[in-house]
């Protein structure tokens, strides 16, 4: 592995210069001649240096943080620490930095997609610039480091002393929270999905100062604002749309609260309802998801006969059926899309991700398979990112621009064939619902509610965006941590922990987004935003069916609307992309539609409670 890294790494050497490639000559600067030389030829020069080098180290880190996510050790983490090194010192270039600022001065000189090119060019040197490289090294350093801490945790759920008597993996907490009613095992299940926390939370004190540094030397006033700045809009900007979609849906919401906490409580044979819901009782480690609640429609009853691999595959043939390419075989060979077998001693990362390795033709998933309905739309999201990668690896979309047009926009299509994968009519065809077997609507859009946008909004757009712009913005102290988390969970989802928490823990720091995916959890809940207007389009404009039971399954004609929304990748601004798509600006409304015919069901249930909770500060 080091022995691959030489070649990129000796490619640095290059850099301070920018080189040409035709000697050790340094390049001329931006304006040295400007008789001879357009700022478009100027621009066109920078990124043909530029785009290789970016591709062999992209590559290499890549590479790197597959190994340290699947294999967790010292010994990888190093790699990796190295790998992310070199790519930084690239990226974060000052010379680099430096040429394309001049450049940008002259932008109405300049293309569309340079001018883009050249924004990604910074917004990659933002992570981790050169003008301060100590810095940058640093934060690459802590940030493996503190994947490491996450993805080599020992759960337990049950102690002697210092020693684990019984080790669990976060798939065997989930079914716990999924399935047990007994209210002590579940709280120990829930306290032990916590106990990383501790481990994590001088890491995360050690990032929060770390980015905030990094993005104030690309002149940014934070790293929220720095990511937040992928849409084009402030933090305040951002932080008011968010707001927006919460009020939006907090009636809905509100009565959700009041009907599952009634609903649990009669489950677990507890007679005073709170008005809290205790975060043990969920079945979810977050409150993020609130599934099994509907016990018409057992989910995982649809898939419980099938293996892991059928789950993959199916997700496969959904993409193939709209006129999709079959996957590589490399995607297979490749990927790590199951559970460690039992009796190996490999860890690895969790969390379900999608791999774009060498920003070309190498797409993996890391995931852990198994045969629950969690999982069958899982598997569905993603490899709407494979695809999404796939579509705009194309010759018309250089390697910077092999984005989604904006972050959303990766979330939401995975997310709109999650949905898709979960309409009635195609689970029918696929052999998972019979022929002629109906499921009650109310039953279904309850459940669809629960699982989905409705109750994961306010923890998307409120707990995570909100904590984060604290952590960040306000550069919240670390004795504030765990206090200013549970504050925004009450406020925001109405949930409570089994008793109270420990100012010295960081339960947000068992979320693996807040270590390794920081300051854009908002894209998840924009994403739910753009599902449901591309689903309404599709299905009243397209395919001509009620978006409750429509089927996209065999539509070469949905298949090309999506291509033609994902082919572009980043080289078009995302909001032009979704008028000339849908004819409409981002909205709520059709995702409200949606949802319209389970209010009057929740208001008849809830009549006579009193839905509402304490907020707090």
């Amino acid at each position: 592995m080091k022995r691959r890294l030489a070649l990129p790494l000796g490619l640095l050497f290059l850099v301070p210069a920018l080189s040409s490639c035709g000697g050790s000559t340094p390049a001329p600067s931006v304006h040295a001649h400007a008789a001879e030389r357009t700022m478009q030829e100027e621009a066109d020069t920078l990124l043909a240096f530029y785009d290789p080098i970016l591709l062999a180290l992209y590559t290499e880190s890549s590479r790197a943080a597959w190994v340290a996510s699947t294999d967790v050790s010292d010994e990888h983490t190093g790699m990796r620490t190295g790998a992310e090194t070199a790519f930084s010192a690239f990226a974060g270039n000052a010379e680099i930095i430096r040429r394309a600022r001049q450049l940008l001065e002259h932008e109405d000189e300049l293309s569309d997609v340079t001018v883009r090119q050249l924004r990604a060019m910074l917004e990659a040197a933002a992570s981790a610039p050169m003008t301060n490289p100590e810095l940058a090294r640093a934060r690459v350093a802590a940030e493996s480091a503190q994947s490491a801490r996450l993805d080599g945790f020992q759960f337990c759920l049950e102690r002697r002393g210092d020693t684990c008597a019984q080790p669990v993996t976060t798939n065997d907490l989930d079914r716990v929270l999924h399935e047990s009613t007994d209210l002590a095992e579940r709280e120990r299940a829930w306290r032990a999905s916590k106990e990383v926390g501790p481990t994590l939370r001088d890491g995360l004190v050690d990032l929060q100062r770390l980015r905030n540094g990094v993005a104030r030397e690309m002149g940014y006033e934070d790293f929220f604002q720095f990511q937040v700045s992928n849409y084009g809009m402030s933090t305040d900007e951002m932080m008011q749309l968010l707001a927006r979609l919460v009020e939006q849906t907090r009636p809905l919401y509100a009565q959700l609260h009041c009907y599952t906490r009634h609903a649990l409580a009669a489950r677990y044979g507890v007679e005073e309802v709170p008005a809290l819901i205790p975060a043990h009782w969920l079945g979810n480690r977050w409150g993020q998801s609130w599934p099994g609640l509907v016990a018409d429609v057992d989910m995982d009853s649809y898939v419980e006969n099938r293996d892991a691999e059928w789950m993959v595959r199916q997700a496969e043939r959904f993409y193939v059926s709209m006129g999709f390419s079959e996957l590589p075989e490399s995607f297979y060979e490749l990927s790590d899309l199951y559970p460690v077998p039992d009796g190996e001693t490999r860890r690895k990362n969790a969390h379900a991700s999608a791999w774009h390795v060498d920003l070309q033709s190498d797409v993996r998933s890391l995931m852990s398979v198994e045969p629950t309905w969690d999982w069958f739309t899982t598997t569905h999201h993603e490899l709407g990112h494979i695809y999404y990668y796939i579509s705009y690896t194309n010759p018309d979309v250089p390697p910077l621009l092999r984005e989604g047009a904006n972050r959303s926009y990766h979330e939401g299509i995975g997310d709109l064939i999650g949905l898709a994968a979960s309409q009635p009519p195609y689970l029918r065809e696929i052999g998972l619902l019979a022929e002629g077997e109906e499921i009650n609507e109310i039953d279904w859009l309850l459940d669809s509610a629960l699982t989905g946008p409705i109750v994961f909004l306010p923890w998307s757009a409120g707990v995570m965006s909100h904590f984060e712009r604290d952590l960040y913005a306000n550069e919240l102290p670390a004795d504030q941590l765990n206090t200013r988390w549970w504050e925004h969970v009450r406020r925001f989802q109405g949930i409570a922990p089994p008793s109270d928490r420990p100012a010295a823990g960081c339960d947000a720091c068992t979320k693996t987004h807040i270590n390794d995916d920081p300051a854009q959890y908002y894209d998840y809940a924009l994403a739910n935003v753009l599902v449901y207007q591309l689903h309404d389009h599709i299905c009243r404009n397209i395919l001509e069916q009620d978006p409750h039971a429509c089927n996209y399954y065999e539509s070469e004609e949905v298949g090309a609307f999506l291509r033609a929304i994902m082919a572009p990748g980043a080289t078009r601004d995302w909001r032009e992309v979704l008028r000339e798509h849908t004819g409409q600006e981002l909205t709520a409304e059709p995702m409200l539609e949606y949802y319209r015919p389970l209010m009057a069901f929740l208001e008849g249930e809830n009549e006579g409670r009193d839905c509402s909770w304490p907020a707090g500060e």
